[in-house]
């Protein structure tokens, strides 16, 4: 008697022998782009060992596109306009937004986004992954690049190579432009009250803000610098200290509206009038800067735009299209409303 014939291998098959997704597994067989050259290899691998062969009927297919989104977390005004931004650049573009967010304790502990998730997110069949100022190691990078999975990263929470597209606003140039207000109004003394150490946004606002002191002649004072969190109860501890020193500033430049709004908070406790006795800067342009009192003077970043920048790049290099640079910076500029002055020994 003859052998039973041998099942017809299958495509989910196939992806379980190259170890990647069904979804890139049908990518490679059909020639699309957007996956990378040794990922191919190891699918084509598979189907020569398994003598895979596609059906004569319809093709197996993707799923539908959709672009995966990962906030280190959603509980701020900043996610909120950027998530906006997605949402509606994902509608223009005919594509599903999925948005997840890290474990509150996780990003406390500013760990990785783990490569089990990027594994996760790959073999869901979406067509690129979004990571909003969450930490990237080398690793996680990698896996993306072997998955076949493009990365786009919104403000990066920590530098990243040119294998990794990222974008994000002219964070220095706000903060050379919140500065120079301040100085131009006659402020000498003037705080810095910023974001995380290990954020490139916050750091690049504290090295505009030490530009435009030196570049006025001003001495950089270490003791009025205070870095914490882009939150408001960061922000009050950071005015606390500010304000606590044998020689105050007049002006604080924050690093955010959120940490801005901390700032305020910590005046208002002193009896302190802003911007009678206080001058205040936040960054970012939300909500909060509009409707705290006084209004908030800000440096306002595209972050709407941002988001939509942020799904178009995802999608362009799910098709292989080559970015003209890795790291994309939209204009900032300066809104001036109640919460800054000249101060009061200037009047």
């Amino acid at each position: 008697m003859s052998e039973p014939a041998r099942p017809r291998a299958t495509l989910t098959e196939v992806a379980d022998r190259a170890g990647v997704s069904k979804a890139t597994a049908s990518k490679v067989l059909n020639g699309r782009p957007g996956v990378a050259e040794e990922t191919r290899r190891l699918v084509r691998e598979a189907i020569a060992e398994l003598g895979y062969v596609p059906t004569t009927g319809p093709r197996e297919t993707a799923a539908p596109q959709s672009i995966h989104v990962v906030f280190d977390t959603i509980l701020n005004m900043y996610a909120v306009y950027v998530l906006d931004g997605l949402i509606s650049g994902g509608r223009e573009l005919g594509v599903e937004v999925v948005t997840s967010a890290l474990d509150s304790k996780i990003t406390a502990q500013n760990e990785p986004l783990g490569l089990d998730r990027i594994k996760e997110i790959a073999g869901s069949g979406a067509a690129g992954l979004v990571v909003v100022t969450a930490q990237l190691t080398g690793e996680e990078m990698t896996a993306c690049e072997q998955l076949g999975l493009p990365l786009v990263v919104i403000d990066p929470a920590n530098p990243l190579d040119e294998r990794v597209t990222s974008l994000g606003a002219t964070n220095w140039a706000g903060g050379v432009q919140a500065t120079r207000h301040l100085i131009d109004l006659g402020h000498r003394r003037i705080g810095f009250a910023g974001g995380p150490e290990r954020s490139v946004p916050a750091r690049e606002r504290l090295h505009g803000y030490r530009e435009a002191l030196e570049a006025a002649g001003i001495e950089v004072d270490p003791a009025l610098v205070r870095t914490g969190k882009f939150s408001p109860e960061s922000g009050e501890v950071s005015a606390d200290a500010l304000l606590d020193l044998e020689d105050p500033p007049t002006a604080v430049f924050a690093g955010s509206d959120s940490v801005a709004v901390g700032v305020l908070r910590s005046a208002r406790r002193r009896g302190l009038e802003v911007p009678g006795d206080l001058s205040v800067v936040g960054f970012d342009d939300t909500y909060n800067a509009m409707w705290v009192e006084p209004p908030l003077t800000t440096v306002r970043q595209p972050l709407r735009q941002m988001g939509r920048v942020a799904a178009r790049t995802a999608l362009d290099l799910a098709a292989g299209k080559v970015p003209d640079s890795h790291h994309v910076q939209l204009a900032t500029s300066l809104v001036v409303r109640e919460s800054t002055a000249p101060p009061r020994s200037a009047r």
